[in-house]
């Protein structure tokens, strides 16, 4: 099985063509090529096939094997594949994915993308949507007790769920103390990304993020999406944030018009291969 290994801002996908290859076990071969000790080592698995909505789709599996809604830094990746690998010469392209028909415009430099926007669409702020457990009719601020320490949080879906929780520093916050808590945390019925952001001033932030069944990964552009939405609701930042994570920086755009969020940034090819066939059967 040929592959491709690709991240947007640090978050890995292992990369396959459904145009190319079968995968009938997806959700087995993501947690074996997301091993990166007996694997190749990423994120995870997304897989890029036809559509009868959009031009292609994408499905994205996490590194346990579950399957996600949406993948901002992997939608990006996609659009970067397609195109450089010959499969469209346009540069405004639309992609199926779990939450949706997402809408991609394309960089091309030197005839390979180097940059994608992407209209995220409208974030989600009911309770019952996202989904989260809450009384009102939005989850802002919203006191949450977890691992022994009350937290504020603020909860939101790009296709997927989210809670933002404000710290003050997350150089050297310790994520994984609390990112397993917050994710299987009973108010989550369905699990949940945390992003964990500090505030730098009305056009900047940094940010840290707990995948659930990935742990921490360097860059969520979905959580980055819904960071600076939460950032907006809280009254800390303007509408255009440019966002540092572990991999890189996202620049995320609201626009109160449409209620839409546009995110902008890279996408790298890595390396192509092949599967050795006795990889199967380990």
């Amino acid at each position: 099985m040929k592959f491709t290994k690709m991240h947007g801002c640090g978050n890995d996908y292992v990369y396959v063509s459904l145009f190319d290859e079968t995968v009938d076990n997806p959700k087995e071969l993501s947690i074996a090529v997301s091993d990166r000790h007996f694997g190749i080592g990423s994120d995870g698995l997304i897989t890029i096939g036809p559509s009868e909505k959009a031009d292609f789709r994408m499905r994205i599996y996490n590194a346990d094997g579950s399957e996600a809604e949406m993948c901002g830094n992997g939608i990006r990746c996609v659009a970067k594949y397609v195109y450089d690998h010959g499969m469209t010469e346009k540069t405004d392209i639309s992609v199926e994915t779990g939450a949706g028909v997402k809408y991609l415009k394309l960089t091309v430099e030197q005839g390979k993308v180097s940059q994608v926007c992407v209209d995220m669409g409208e974030p989600v702020l009911n309770p019952d949507l996202i989904p989260v457990r809450a009384d009102g009719e939005k989850v802002v601020d919203e006191p949450i007790n977890v691992a022994g320490k009350e937290w504020k949080m603020t909860c939101v879906s790009m296709g997927n769920p989210h809670a933002v929780v404000f710290v003050d520093d997350v150089s050297d916050f310790p994520i994984e103390n609390y990112g397993p808590e917050f994710e299987n945390h009973p108010r989550f019925p369905e699990r949940i990304n945390t992003e964990f952001v500090q505030v730098i001033s009305k056009t900047e932030a940094s940010m840290r993020v707990w995948e659930r069944g990935s742990a921490e990964t360097w860059a969520c552009g979905t959580g980055t999406c819904a960071s600076v939405m939460a950032c907006i609701l809280n009254g800390l930042t303007e509408n255009e944030v440019l966002v540092h994570l572990r991999g890189g920086d996202l620049k995320i755009t609201y626009e109160p018009e449409s209620n839409h969020i546009f995110m902008t940034g890279p996408a790298t090819e890595v390396f192509s291969g092949e599967l050795d066939p006795d990889f199967f059967g380990k």
